[in-house]
């Protein structure tokens, strides 16, 4: 990327703005590094849209963006409460797995007992519901109904407006208009009703008649009941229609869920995905049309297929389908994790995050660029979700990056390239990530073990490529009166790492179970945040009275009787267990404790407010909201806004999921489709074809691929299709399985910042009011490393800490390779040449990457010295996608070449390191021969 030496806001080359023009602000000059900003006037340079957006103009982005509606009354309410039911269904599976009792009062409590195939249809039923109050089905602006409208226009032109021709025509539009579209997104219609009635019928069938769903497993979707024995008030008036007697009523019902799905994955998604999802049903039911003997193509003829045979793989199969491998990590994984995420941003960690970034870099040279990437990192451990992240923390971050000095371009683009990577930052990173277990059989804290140095590579090159950017536009940090001081941000916000600390624990020290793990912290938060609630120095003495109360009453129960307090009391008990027992089994209490004890006191101090906690404003606008309708003051009162702030994390947790599971719903089609017809193998033995054996072929194939797919379309489908038709091919030429779906996942990232379709960076550039493709463009160049680096670790391993096993010949191919551990590490002879100097030469690699896409190191490069800067950025990134490629074009010629691996990895990487050495060391001369040594850049 050439930078220009006028930014597009009217910034110079040296960072000096005009600020004679009209929104000049008379704001105090920026002092010490910064001075080099300040004008004659002492005035800093700020156009009158870098003010920050309010929260309610960032929802409108992101509605405009995703196609929501902005439902107000009775549709409001019914989107919260049927969201919340989701949340706590979820909630319910976390904690008790598939059997759990929900209390009813006055009436004896229920017991639910549910097969897998059973949970993952309530779960999709709930996304459906939710999808279609949520999303239009049209706005009146797609292309049949822009279509039929010009057809209206055209006989209202031709013909008299009162003609009988013209009254036909809008008789058959009204009504279309009343029923489906909607073009304010604002109510639901006739149509969405419809579609929420059959995926609520086809839920209850699910509940209802599993035992008909488990016979026709076995016999076949013909096997069962036809419509007119379920509901046998129809027998008079279908009895006698030939197709409605000869199938049955789970085939009919099966053909609408997965309509449902592509309906829902076209509001959500867009049209694009549910065209290549329909394209794969079409082709289970005729591909046998394919001849095997056409070259290459005839790789792809499969077995012929009958439409039962289909919608039963499809819609009553776990192992495939809508209700497949993906959608059974989002029941088990993906769910709970967007719920946590969401009950930490209700929490108010978001904010609390962006400014501890702020306090930690806002002051140095480029500081809000800088802090825009730390926030950014820390709000997508919260969020997983780049447009999300990109428009939540780039409301804040980017109006203070144009204020500083960068463009409006530059600065969406730093927000959207760092937003995007919070998908690949541990510990919570994105869905696809949770899917990743799943398909790989890996535990979670082995993804998180990998993924975690090429994540820092990341990151750490955005930061490089904003602090040479600073450098070059002389763009100083924040006034220290602009962010607060870092210790003290600290002290009255410390409880947000906890849950997160808590995390890390559960998942790698204690080794839980990703669900368990998730839901314990959960907990833990929420008790977290309900204690802090309560504290006050007034409060202190009798919230730790109750915790001990409580705590002291159980242990005695446990004790005593075996039982806890409320069991002892209904007559229950026995033996008692060890003191060291009941300890164990109230420290695994303890938060439901401090929850009780603090909402009692809470109740007790009614007037009690937290001197440190700060929810999310959402929260208390709602809380405000209630007690308005309700003509009371309980939006005041510190324990209705804790309810609040649960309630509302359990409705955004849903509405955020929504999305998640109608694209794993969708996406699990294409597997399925895959296994079914028994494409798989197939499919592999063409890509290996066209590939023509070479590896770089293959992986230059397999990112190309992704970029495209994932233009668009979330990360989670893209892996999810590609992994069923690339991962494969990529193993059988040796790459290890995990970095194989490492590299898919990196390239589905890339592709939210990837023109035309950048979805990331066109979300910025709406906050940055700037243009999207420029944008776009810059975003990638921002970029850039995260595209090398997925071809350096699959080629050198160790730079994601995977090592070959000591009898990999013996072992299937997909268990050749394993996560290193401290033994690994210890042995110098193995970590040093193969993980140490790989990662190293990482992170200089990315320092010169950022020299040849800025143009400036300590001054500028000129064109050949970018050219150098980029060989020795390729040399000490990715050597072996170098010398990979000499071999196997001298392969092609017919030449032979047979070296040591790792000798010529290191001695490129080292020819890489002298050439960045002598280049930097020259533009070091070059800077200190004509700049003023106080210039000095520090990274």
């Amino acid at each position: 990327m050439t930078t220009n030496d006028t930014d597009t806001d009217g910034s110079t080359a040296n960072g000096t703005a005009d600020t004679t023009g009209p929104g000049a602000d008379p704001s105090p000059p920026e002092t010490g590094a910064d001075a080099d900003l300040a004008t004659d006037g002492g005035s800093v340079a700020r156009d009158d849209d870098t003010e920050e957006l309010t929260v309610e103009e960032t929802e409108e982005i992101l509605e405009e963006i995703e196609h929501r509606r902005s439902l107000r009354g009775a549709a409001a309410v019914a989107v919260a409460v049927i969201g919340i039911c989701f949340s706590l269904f979820q909630l319910a599976l976390a904690a008790r797995s598939f059997t759990f009792t929900i209390p009813l009062p006055l009436v004896a409590d229920v017991q639910i007992s549910l097969q897998l195939l059973q949970a993952n249809a309530v779960h999709v039923a709930f996304a459906l519901v939710l999808t279609f109050l949520l999303f239009p089905a049209s706005t009146g602006d797609g292309v049949f109904v822009r279509g039929f409208g010009r057809i209206t226009s055209s006989v209202d032109r031709r013909t008299s407006a009162e003609g009988p021709v013209a009254r036909v025509t809008d008789a058959v539009a009204r009504p279309f208009r009343w029923t489906a579209v909607d073009p304010d997104r604002t109510r639901v219609t006739p149509f969405d009703l419809l579609c929420i009635a059959v995926a609520v019928l086809s839920a209850i069938y699910f509940l209802t008649e599993f035992s008909e769903i488990q016979r026709m497993r076995v016999f076949g979707l013909e096997s069962g009941r036809p419509v007119t024995e379920v509901y046998a008030f129809l027998e008079p008036v279908l009895g006698g229609v030939p197709v409605v007697s000869e199938f049955s009523y789970a085939f009919f019902l099966g053909i609408a869920g997965v309509l449902l799905v592509l309906e829902a994955t076209r509001r959500t998604l867009g049209l694009p995905l549910m065209i290549i999802v329909a394209t794969f049903i079409v082709y289970a039911r005729w591909g046998y049309l394919i001849s095997s003997s056409t070259p290459f193509l005839g790789l792809l003829a499969i077995p012929e297929l009958t439409w039962p045979d289909i919608v039963q793989n499809l819609w009553y199969n776990t192992e495939n389908g809508v209700f497949g491998i993906p959608v059974t990590v989002s029941v088990s994984f993906i769910y709970i994790f967007i719920l946590f995420g969401s009950f930490l941003e209700m929490s108010g960690a978001g904010q609390w995050f962006i400014d501890l970034a702020y306090a930690a870099t806002g002051q140095r040279k480029g500081g809000p660029a800088k802090a825009s990437i730390l926030a950014s990192g820390f709000m997508g451990t919260i969020s997983g979700s780049s447009i999300a992240n990109t428009v939540t923390t780039g409301a804040f971050t980017i109006p203070l990056m144009k204020r500083s000095g960068y463009s409006p371009e530059f600065s969406g683009a730093v927000e959207s390239s760092a937003s995007s990577g919070g998908q690949i930052l541990p510990p919570v990173m994105g869905a696809a990530a949770f899917l990743m277990v799943q398909y790989t059989a890996t535990p979670f804290r082995e993804i998180i073990v990998l993924s975690t140095i090429p994540a820092i590579v990341f990151f750490f090159g955005v930061w490089v490529m904003v602090h040479l950017k600073a450098v070059q536009e002389g763009i100083g940090g924040l006034d220290p009166s602009e962010t607060a001081d870092l210790g003290d941000h600290l002290l009255t916000g410390w409880f947000y790492l906890v849950p997160i600390v808590l995390l890390l624990y559960y998942l790698i020290v204690a080794r839980l179970s990703v669900s368990r793990s998730a839901w314990f912290t959960l907990v833990a938060l929420v008790a977290l945040i309900t204690v802090i609630a309560a504290y006050s120095e007034q409060t202190r003495v009798t919230l730790a009275a109750l915790l001990v109360a409580v705590v002291g009453a159980e242990f005695a129960s446990l004790v005593v009787a075996g039982v806890p307090v409320l069991a002892l009391a209904g007559g229950a008990g026995g033996a008692g267990l060890a003191p060291a027992a009941a300890a164990s089994v109230v420290l695994g209490r303890i938060g439901w404790y401090a929850i009780l004890a603090g909402v009692v006191t809470m109740l007790v101090h009614s007037d009690v407010q937290s001197a440190v906690l700060d929810l999310n404003p959402s929260v208390q606008a709602t809380a405000d909201d209630v007690g308005d309708r309700l003509g009371s003051d309980l939006a005041d009162d510190q324990l209705f806004r804790v309810g609040t702030f649960v309630v509302k994390s359990m409705e955004e947790g849903a509405r955020t999921a929504v999305p998640v599971v109608v694209a794993v719903a969708a996406a699990g089609i294409i597997p399925g489709v895959i296994s079914v017809s028994g494409l798989g193998p197939n499919l592999t033995s063409l890509l290996l074809a066209l590939s023509g054996g070479s590896i770089v072929v293959m992986l230059l194939v397999t990112a190309f691929a992704s970029i495209v797919l994932g233009m668009g379309m979330p990360t989670t489908v893209t892996y999810i299709i590609l992994i069923s038709m690339l991962a494969t091919p990529l193993v059988e030429f040796g790459i290890p399985l995990l970095a194989a779906h490492l590299f898919i996942l990196y390239f589905g990232v890339i592709a939210d910042i990837t023109p035309p379709v950048a979805v990331a960076a066109y979300a910025a550039s709406g906050v940055a009011k700037s243009d999207p493709f420029q944008t776009g463009v810059k975003a990638f160049s921002l970029s850039l490393n995260k595209a090398i680096v997925p071809f350096a670790f699959v080629l050198a391993p160790g730079i994601v800490l995977l090592r070959a096993r000591a009898n990999a010949a013996d072992l299937p191919i997909r268990e050749r390779y394993r996560v290193v551990g401290f033994a690994d590490l210890a042995d110098l002879s193995y970590s040093v040449p193969e993980i140490l100097i790989p990662v190293v030469g990482v992170f200089v690699g990315v320092v010169a990457l950022g020299a040849t896409v800025i143009g400036t190191l300590y001054t500028r490069v000129n064109r050949y010295e970018r050219a150098g800067f980029a060989l020795s950025s390729l040399l000490l990134m990715a050597p072996g996608l170098l010398s990979t490629t000499v071999f196997d074009l001298l392969g092609f010629a017919g030449v032979t070449v047979s070296v040591d691996a790792l000798v010529l990895d290191l001695t490129l990487r080292a020819a890489g390191l002298i050439v960045f050495a002598a280049l930097a060391a020259k533009n070091r001369r070059e800077y200190t021969a004509g700049a003023d040594r106080s210039d000095v850049p520090s990274v």
